[in-house]
């Protein structure tokens, strides 16, 4: 196996594991000196056992290199290989009916990998599409998009959509829902955005009549076709952050679902099943409650890598056990039946 390869795949499977920032960033470090490396040079240091005398490889990295060279398929790989799969239950069936991921994002803002290689890594699980979602600019700390850099992102988008006859890159955003219910970005930009999802990252422990305004005026915009990750709670247990795990979890925001989800019915807003493992949002109650008011769904991965493209059967399941067919799911539609439905919003 090539070390790059198998330096690479490590790194996958410890984002699709969740694994600690720390130990991604070491191996994807050591992945990106061995791109910069001449092969001869390579096998030399393994040759002469000095790999870790370069800044960045490790005893660690510098095993999986070794084996690699050696014609072997590294330890380290074998594990993550055999650990924590990402398995398809009863959700089975809704799982490939889904035709693209409407909430992912890209080293734009806070995801940890390129644009393309978030494509290519969508396209390989068999999706039509997807819909790059990065962070709007309120999001300092995901290092969120202003109008200059959405625009060049969405010039971007429009040169790697050229490379594919199969697949396609839908522009949208992450924006965030302000505190008065307005959109943290230009409405002349998310006119020209084909999905835009909405999401509250902010103040979440506001008084509950002042979190339902502010949502309500959100998935009452034209500009908002999918209401994201809706209480913004975090699971104990499953959380993980840069360089330390948090067990303690966090409570969700407080605020009239029946309103809110009402509201989404009446805008035709999407409620998103946020497949991530340390959010698992909405909780089962509160989908009960917008499957009753009749909201569609979108079950989103909110991918921040690659490997986490994987995690649409954790909502795939999630929704199977509370009756939802294709037919309401709206990355079950085909790209232009999706961006049309979203245009449609917007024209009223």
């Amino acid at each position: 196996m090539d070390p790059y390869e198998a330096l690479d795949r490590i790194v996958y499977l410890l984002d699709r594991r969740l694994d600690e920032g720390r130990r991604v960033r070491a191996y994807a470090n050591a992945r990106d000196i061995v791109a910069e490396l001449d092969a001869d040079e390579l096998l030399a240091r393994h040759r002469d056992r000095t790999l870790t005398e370069l800044t960045g490889i490790g005893p660690a990295t510098s095993a999986v290199i070794a084996e690699a060279l050696d014609g072997k398929t590294p330890k380290k790989l074998v594990e993550l290989e055999a650990t924590n799969p990402v398995d398809v239950g009863e959700g089975a069936e809704l799982r490939a009916a889904l035709k693209g991921d409407c909430h992912l994002h890209s080293n734009w803002s806070d995801g940890g990998a390129p644009i393309e290689k978030m494509a290519e890594a969508a396209r390989a699980l068999g999706h039509e599409y997807m819909v790059l979602t990065d962070h709007s600019p309120r999001l300092t700390i995901a290092h969120g998009l202003d109008p200059e850099r959405l625009r060049r992102q969405l010039d971007v988008i429009e040169e790697l959509n050229g490379r594919w006859e199969d697949f396609r890159i839908l522009t949208g955003i992450e924006v965030d829902i302000l505190t008065d219910g307005s959109l943290d970005q230009d409405e002349d930009l998310l006119d020209r955005l084909d999905v835009v999802v909405a999401s509250v990252h902010s103040k979440l422990s506001m008084d509950a009549k002042e979190m339902t305004q502010r949502m309500v005026m959100a998935v009452a915009s034209p500009h908002v076709d999918i209401l994201g990750h809706c209480t913004g709670q975090k699971v104990p247990g499953h959380q993980r952050q840069i360089g330390k795990s948090d067990f303690a979890g966090r409570v969700g925001s407080s605020f009239d679902a029946e309103v809110v989800f009402a509201a989404c019915a009446r805008f035709d807003t999407a409620v998103e099943i946020n497949c991530r493992p340390e959010r698992q949002d909405p909780p089962d109650h509160l989908l009960a409650l917008a499957l009753e008011w009749g909201c569609q769904i979108a079950i989103d991965t909110d991918a921040h890598a690659p490997g986490q493209l994987e995690w649409q059967p954790f909502g795939c399941d999630k929704a199977a056990r509370h009756g939802v067919t294709p037919e309401q799911i709206v990355n079950a539609w085909d790209a232009d039946t999706l961006v049309e439905w979203a245009g449609s919003h917007a024209s009223g």
